[in-house]
């Protein structure tokens, strides 16, 4: 007996988050270092997009509509590649609390020069990055279509226990 192939799990989207803190120059070269590392890891050209801040903080000298961060979006083929770098960067190692209850999971790269292939750049200097990997099985479509809109069943949902065993198998993390 095969298993079905809806319960199957795969990767939805890897998301590369970068915050920066303020706008300018600092942000600009952190903006062309992370198209030179999704185009060093994945081989092709990818754009970030700018992040906004929606708060105000006056201590950091932060104000609503104010451009201090980066986000990329890798999907399929790509986002595998870069989610196998990035978990070598942190040498395979995940904590448990990384996962939420609707098996997605995050964690953090300390430098940009602990990805395997990215040399250090001095006119950029060193940051650090958030990768945000969303998980989801076949049928997830329907809770994102513009007709006949519908909730995923509950039984259909992945669970954070199915996650943590889905990136031990396929891609060897040690789940701490």
């Amino acid at each position: 007996m095969s298993e079905n192939p809806m319960r199957s799990i795969r990767i939805e989207k890897v998301v590369i988050n970068v915050g920066i803190g303020e706008p300018g120059e600092r942000l600009d070269k952190a903006e062309d270092m992370l198209k030179r590392i999704a185009k060093t890891i994945t081989g092709n050209d990818y754009k970030p997009v700018r992040t906004v801040a929606k708060k105000k903080i006056p201590k950091w000298g932060i104000r609503p509509g104010l451009k201090i961060g980066l986000k990329l979006t890798l999907r399929g083929e790509d986002a595998e590649k870069f989610l196998r770098a990035a978990l070598e960067a942190v040498e395979n190692k995940i904590p448990a609390r990384s996962f939420d209850e609707h098996g997605n999971f995050s964690f953090g790269i300390h430098e940009y020069i602990d990805l395997p292939g990215i040399k250090y750049d001095p006119k950029v200097g060193i940051f650090g990055m958030d990768v945000c990997v969303s998980l989801e099985r076949p049928g997830y479509r329907v809770k994102r279509r513009k007709v006949r809109r519908a909730k995923v069943g509950k039984t259909h949902l992945i669970t954070k226990d199915e996650a943590i065993q889905f990136i031990k198998e396929k891609y060897g993390v040690e789940v701490i």
